[in-house]
Parts: structure tokens; C-alpha cells; sequence
């Protein structure tokens, strides 16, 4: 028979490849940034932003079949589906995968960090914490403030960074990754110039008049 311990040397073999080949080929976001060194803020928002290492926002996958599935899914690739919004744009996915790149491009220049940090801290910052319901019966109604779930918040603060950025760059000559750009880096900072600040501020404002 093969000799055991040569077989257990090129097992060993196998193994230290296989972990030099990933150690080199950790994927990268679009080959060039990484998530490992992204810091969620909000502790309550770990286990929904997900901080998955791709290499591309595309991961055809079926996040809806399930409650909660999405939450597992890379945020990049949450901010990615969004943009995607208005029957003009259904679908093109290659389209917005482009202006993503574009705008982490532009936000890496802008502000020498890694794009995916300021694009988590966005997301963590642009999510309202309070919001309002309406309760009533029969024709009586009024506004109950409650609390947000956090996988609402990321939610709520995708959606929010994606129309800001589509509102800022319709009929104009911007673009919409230098928008996008712009969305997320105000966000991130907690700057009222965000629209997604703005409304989350407001909506905040609502429900502590509703308490």
C-alpha cells in the first residue's frame, strides 16, 4: 500500500497551500477593498449588517424567500439591489453595481478610508431609532411613537441613502455614483447636507411629539 506518512506530507502540503492561496485571495470588494477591517458602531446592528468579504455585489442569490434571509446578505449588495429602483431602472443590476464602484472609488479618494467603513457607518447613522404608527379605530386616529427593529433601521437607512442620492442627481449634471458618494459621506458623518439625515431627524422629531 502508499506509505502513510507520505500521504500525510502531501496532506500537510495541500493544507499550507490552501492557506497561503487564501490568505492571498481573501475576495476583495471589486478586488480592491476588504470587509475585515470594517467596524460596526451600533452594537444592535451587527447581526444585520452583514460583513461578508465578495467580490462582486452580485451574488444572484434569493434573499426574500425567507423572513430574515436578507439580513445575511453583503450590504454592499443591499445598496447595490436598491438602486435599482423605478421601472426605467428594474433589473440593471450591471448598471448599478457600476455606479457603486464608481462612488467607493470617488469616496476613497475623498476621504483616505476604506469605502466599506464609511458606507457601514452611513448605514448605521442614516437608520431612524424612534417612528410613528397609527392607532385607532372607527375613524379615530393618532400616532403612537414606537421603537425600530434594527434590521428596519439598515432598512430604512438604505433606502433612504439610495433616494436622496437618485433625488440629488435627476436633471442635474452630477452623476449618480457622485452622489451616492456624497450621500454616504455626509451620512456617515452625521451631517444635516444628507437626506437621509434630514429625514431620519424628522421622523425622529415626529414620534417624540407622538410619545
Amino acid at each position: 500500500g502508499i506509505n502513510a506518512e507520505y500521504m500525510g506530507g502531501v496532506f500537510h502540503q495541500l493544507v499550507n497551500a490552501r492557506m497561503v492561496k487564501d490568505a492571498v485571495h481573501t475576495p476583495k470588494l471589486f478586488g480592491k477593498w476588504s470587509m475585515d477591517s470594517v467596524e460596526i458602531a451600533d452594537l444592535s446592528l451587527t447581526d444585520y449588517i452583514a460583513k461578508k468579504n465578495v467580490f462582486l455585489p452580485h451574488s444572484a442569490g434569493r434573499w426574500n424567500k425567507r423572513r430574515f434571509r436578507k439580513a445575511q446578505c453583503p450590504i454592499v449588495e443591499r445598496l447595490t439591489n436598491s438602486i435599482m429602483m423605478h421601472g426605467r431602472n428594474n433589473g440593471k443590476k450591471l448598471l448599478a453595481m457600476k455606479t457603486v464602484r464608481e462612488a467607493f472609488e470617488i469616496m476613497a479618494l475623498a476621504t483616505d478610508q476604506n469605502p466599506l467603513q464609511v458606507c457601514v457607518d452611513a448605514i448605521a447613522k442614516a437608520g431612524p431609532r424612534e417612528d410613528s404608527t397609527r392607532v385607532g379605530t372607527a375613524g379615530i386616529v393618532r400616532r403612537q411613537a414606537v421603537d425600530v427593529s434594527p434590521l428596519r433601521r439598515v432598512n430604512q437607512a438604505i433606502y433612504l441613502i439610495t433616494t436622496g442620492s437618485r433625488e440629488a442627481s435627476f436633471r442635474t449634471i452630477k452623476s449618480l455614483s457622485e452622489c451616492l458618494a456624497d450621500e454616504l459621506m455626509n451620512a456617515a458623518k452625521g451631517s444635516s447636507n444628507s437626506y437621509a439625515i434630514k429625514k431620519k431627524d424628522e421622523i425622529e422629531r415626529v414620534a417624540k411629539a407622538n410619545r
